[in-house]
């Protein structure tokens, strides 16, 4: 067995290409874009698309429209592109629960998002739409 001898790669080469094929996997995510302002929302659950609109404001509250209600929400950001709502008037017990929303992707004028109950580990896909 003959072994063959690389040449050593240059460090500069290596880095380069390293930065090159890292910022081909990483998504931009300009989450602050999001932070306020109406919007209409899509989910999907049990091959049903669920959609509602809300506005959220600078104040920490989103008030959303889902099948003819509404019912506000306190919004605390972890950071910026994660977080958490809050019922602000629960009904019940389920209401009390409180939903951590993660952006994974921005566009110019929408975001997809995955939302689960905080602490649940089943997660849910869904896009929001900015409308203008």
């Amino acid at each position: 067995i003959k072994m063959v001898h690389l040449k050593k790669i240059n460090p500069l080469l290596f880095v380069a290409l390293t930065v090159i094929i890292y910022s081909c996997n990483n998504t931009a995510r300009d989450c602050e874009d999001f932070h306020t302002g109406n919007f209409y929302t899509e989910a999907s659950a049990n091959d049903i698309i669920y959609k509602s609109s809300f506005y959220r404001n600078g104040d920490g509250i989103q008030i959303e429209e889902f099948e003819g209600k509404i019912d506000s929400s306190y919004v605390r950001w972890v950071n910026d592109c994660e977080m958490i709502l809050s019922p602000v008037n629960p009904k019940s017990m389920s209401e009390k629960k409180n939903i951590l929303i993660k952006i994974l992707t921005t566009t110019d004028s929408s975001y997809t998002y995955e939302y689960s109950f905080l602490g649940n580990s089943n997660k849910l896909k869904a896009k929001a739409f900015k409308i203008k």
